[in-house]
Formats: C-alpha cells, structure tokens, sequence
C-alpha cells in the first residue's frame, strides 16, 4: 500500500507563488512515473505536470512557464513549484504515482485558492 503525504497549499493572492510537497511512504525510486493532477468544483480532474523517472516532464499548456515540477530523491519528495497564480488555479491539488504491475495510487489532496 503506497501511502502519498501532500503539503504546502493554502490560500493566496493573484501572481504569488506556493510549493506543494508530496512524500511517498516508499522510496520514490520505486516509481515510473509521479505526477500532480487538480479538480475544481464542477470539473473534471486534470493533469497539471508529470515527472517520469528519467527526469522527462510534461505540463499542462494552461500552466507552462508558470509551474515547474521536480523530485528530490535524497529527500524522497516530489514538488510542485506554482508562481504567477491566477484565481483559475484554484483547486484541489492530487499528488498521483504509478508503479509497473501495482498501478497508480492518489494522495488525499491539498487545497490550493487563489483570491484577493
């Protein structure tokens, strides 16, 4: 069972900055791929950036060259890095990883708001 602690949202005004945090309760080398999905009320979950274990990212075009996604593996901790944030990133933020043959698992999810 892959446990995925997150951290680090809360609320914030248009154009600051928040770094969410997620720590597997494994090692993180034991993932293919990690990643950070949203949901905002009354939409669908969406893909905001994904890490694979080679270090190739992909990004969700309504966040590039705002958002950037990184690991530390001497930490065992995924980030995500959102600066210029727009009331339309308000959410809630899911740290997701997938592992050959065990799938995917989902973190509980840390709210992100972004208001004046």
């Amino acid at each position: 069972q892959v446990y995925l602690v997150e951290s680090g949202g809360g609320l914030v005004q248009p154009g600051g900055s928040l770094r969410l945090s997620c720590r597997p309760n494994i090692n993180i080398f034991s993932f293919n791929l990690m990643g950070w999905y949203r949901q905002a009320p009354g939409k669908e979950r969406e893909l905001v950036a994904n890490i694979a274990n080679t270090g190739t990212t992909a990004y969700a075009d309504s966040v590039k060259g705002r958002f950037t996604i990184s690991r530390d593996n001497a930490k065992n901790t995924l980030y995500l890095q959102m600066n210029s944030l727009k009331p339309e990133d308000t959410a809630v933020y899911y740290c997701n990883v997938e592992r050959p043959i065990y799938g995917r698992s989902w973190g509980l999810g840390t709210q992100v708001t972004v208001s004046s």
